[in-house]
Order: C-alpha cells, then structure tokens, then sequence
C-alpha cells in the first residue's frame, strides 16, 4: 500500500512541472576573457605611467639644462641664440605631469576596492582617464610640430642637436641633450596609440564584464502526465 502511494505521489509531482524549463548559459569564457582584458589594461597602464615618468625626467632635465647655462644678452658669448623657443619643452613636462596623474588614477580604479565594485565610477575613470591621456599626448607633440617647423626660431632638441657633434666637458653637453630631447618626444609620440589602445581594450573589457552576465532561456518541455 505504501509502494503505490509513493508512486502516485511521485506522478503527481511530475505532472505539475512546467511546460517551460528554465536553464542559464555558462559565462566561464567570457570571465575569463574579461579577467584577461583588465590584465592587460592594467599592464598598458603600467607602461604609461613608465613612460610618462621618462618623459618629465628627460624633458625636465633638458630644461634644468638650459636655465643653468643659459646667460644674458649682454655676455658675448652666449650659449643658446636670442631667437629661442622653449614652449615644447615645457609642454612635454606639462604633458607628461598630466600623463603621470592620468595613468596613476586608471590603475588605483582597478586596484582599489571601494572605486572598483562601483562599477559606474570604475567604467568612468577607464574611459575617461586614456581620453585625458590621449588629449595630452596631442597637445604635447603639437607645439613641437608647430614650432619647429620655423626656420628662424630654434628649440632646445634643434638647437642641441644641431652642435651634438661637438665634445663637451661641462654643461651643456650637447650630445646626452639631444638623445634626451629626442627620448622625451619619441615617448610622447608613442603615448597616442598607446592611449587610443588602452580605450579600446577598456571598452572591450566592459562588453566582456557585461556578456558574462547569466542568461536566462526558457525551453519548452514535454508533460510527464500518462
């Protein structure tokens, strides 16, 4: 009696299962791509901070170069010429300072717990932190550009550059003035794609975090009803 008690019981149960079974789809690749991608950021942005980090020093240096040895007017044998433009080297530093605070605020977001489960600030600060980096960048090589397509007026990296062939004991030298002036500019140049690529991966890294979501289908089953 009890046997065919359990058995109706159990095709009672069976019965009143829905038509429609519900079953959610792994995201396991799709993690592991999003924990990819947020590696990846993170080592570009280490990279970034490297080089931004070069450029101030280089350009700074070069600068420190020339207000220590650069005399008046009156001197008559001045080191730099009257027709001077220092607006690139500035910029460089400027640029790279900018760079430096840009790329230290990206990685904090993405190590920093209280920025990083926000996941509206944390998406903010990714996008907008390569943004400001890639403004920067631009910035920096175009008053370079611009000025130094003047034949009249010369630069620190023209000027350097131009007697790096000349031996020098003491300050300045021209040869380690050129390679940093050179170095500070290559670096900039090199900050653009690097921004553009860091965006890119970062809203890469967004659809993957979003894809990995579960998905909820719904499948039509077969009663069990006899």
């Amino acid at each position: 009696m009890s046997t065919h008690s359990a058995e109706v019981s159990s095709q009672n149960k069976s019965a009143m299962r829905s038509d429609f079974e519900e079953f959610e789809t792994p995201a396991a690749g799709n993690n592991k791509t999003s924990r990819m991608v947020e590696a990846a950021v993170s080592g570009l942005n280490v990279l970034a901070l490297c080089s931004s980090l070069a450029i101030v020093g280089t350009a700074g240096e070069t600068l420190s170069t020339y207000n220590t040895t650069h005399l008046a007017q009156e001197y008559l044998l001045p080191l730099w010429p009257t027709e001077f433009d220092l607006r690139p080297t500035t910029a460089l530093v400027a640029c790279g300072a900018v760079l430096i605070v840009s790329s230290a605020v990206s990685l904090a977001a993405s190590f920093v717990p209280a920025v990083r489960n926000k996941n509206l600030i944390h998406l903010s600060i990714s996008y907008l932190c390569p943004v400001i980096g890639l403004i920067a960048g631009l910035v920096g090589i175009s008053f370079f550009y611009g000025v130094n397509s003047s034949n009249t007026v010369s630069t620190i990296q023209s000027w350097s550059c131009q007697w790096s062939s000349i031996d020098m004991q003491v300050k300045p030298h021209w040869g380690a003035l050129c390679k940093e002036s050179k170095t500070a500019l290559y670096l900039m140049v090199m900050m653009i794609p690097l921004q553009v690529i860091i965006l890119g991966a970062a809203a890469f890294g967004a659809f993957a975090t979003k894809k990995q979501q579960p998905v909820t289908h719904e499948r039509k089953g077969s009663p069990a009803m006899s």
